[in-house]
């Protein structure tokens, strides 16, 4: 059910909901937290669905802000049962006046004694726990692949990190991670001597993976961008370099890696691009600082050397 509330007021949203929970025999309290996005009109209903799909695991109330230009307003939606999800979702378009204090469009219709999570689906702010919505979030999602410079924008975030900040950047490398991991925890436990690791430009992943498998490792890594030409997306491939030969992970596609050890025939591994469901559903599982994100983000990125030129 979608209800349309248009030249409204936070106050009027607010006891719109209470009466549709009244009605419906919906009630709040299974939800277990506040998911704030914000974001453009031309993204806000890809991060809405992302965000039902996760409502499915963590019940929460949604609301979607997005700002712009013109006389004074603020149109206001409600969304729920199947236009929800398990979730209720507010949508709040405020334009000229109106959108000047974020925090107070918002305030008014946060779930009480519940963890505020804020998430910028595309252009986020350039600090974003001292933003007007990142102040009273615990929890502050960003997303590194959106910008036009990923190099710019990790060495941003490595400055102006806060505990409670993450990037969709560092959540997509979770099941790389755990390859690795899983490969170094077999036999022959020989150290690793050299580290090389390749992807897309567009792919702030790698460069995150390549400044976490340094701070791991204790050693130096290479890393590289691709030539579009022989890449499209994402992270490429990483070689680590033992006494008795390399271990080899590579995505040659864009669902499936393979895994080359010496002595050892080639296995083929399920490891696709996650989708935005998946991150978001992994960073709303944990609502307390993540904190090797936050060495990667800050010592591991400023450590890692500038990339080498790809083929």
């Amino acid at each position: 059910m979608i209800i349309d509330l248009p030249d409204t007021t936070v106050s009027q949203v607010a006891k719109q909901l209470v009466k549709v929970r009244e009605e419906g025999g919906a009630v709040a309290l299974g939800r277990v937290l506040t998911l704030i996005i914000a974001a453009r009109n031309g993204v806000a209903e890809a991060a809405i669905d992302a965000a039902n799909d996760a409502s499915r695991e963590h019940p929460m109330r949604v609301i979607v802000l997005t700002t712009g230009d013109g006389d004074a307003r603020l149109d206001g939606q409600i969304r729920v049962g199947g236009d929800a999800g398990a979730s209720e979702v507010v949508v709040l378009r405020a334009y000229g006046a109106a959108a000047s204090s974020a925090e107070s469009l918002v305030t008014g219709l946060l779930l009480p004694d519940a963890p505020v999570v804020a998430w910028w689906p595309d252009e986020a702010p350039t600090d974003a726990s001292q933003s007007p919505l990142g102040r009273i979030a615990q929890r502050r999602i960003t997303d590194a692949a959106t910008s036009p410079d990923v190099r710019d924008r990790l060495a941003l975030l490595g400055k102006t990190h806060a505990p409670g900040d993450t990037d969709l950047a560092w959540t997509r490398l979770t099941h790389w991670r755990e390859q690795l991991a899983a490969v170094l925890d077999q036999p022959p436990f020989e150290a690793v001597t050299a580290v090389d690791v390749r992807g897309a430009a567009a792919s702030p992943s790698t460069a995150l993976l390549a400044a976490w498998l340094q701070m791991a490792l204790q050693l130096p890594v290479t890393w590289s961008y691709e030539d579009p030409e022989h890449w499209q997306e994402g992270i490429k491939s990483v070689r680590l370099t033992r006494a008795s030969g390399d271990i080899l992970l590579e995505r040659p596609s864009a669902s499936v890696a393979v895994l080359t050890q010496p002595g050892q025939p080639d296995h083929e591994l399920h490891l696709p691009r996650r989708t935005l469901r998946e991150c978001l559903a992994e960073e709303l599982r944990r609502l307390d600082a993540d904190v090797l994100y936050g060495r990667v983000i800050t010592d591991g990125w400023e450590r890692l050397g500038p990339p080498e030129r790809g083929e």
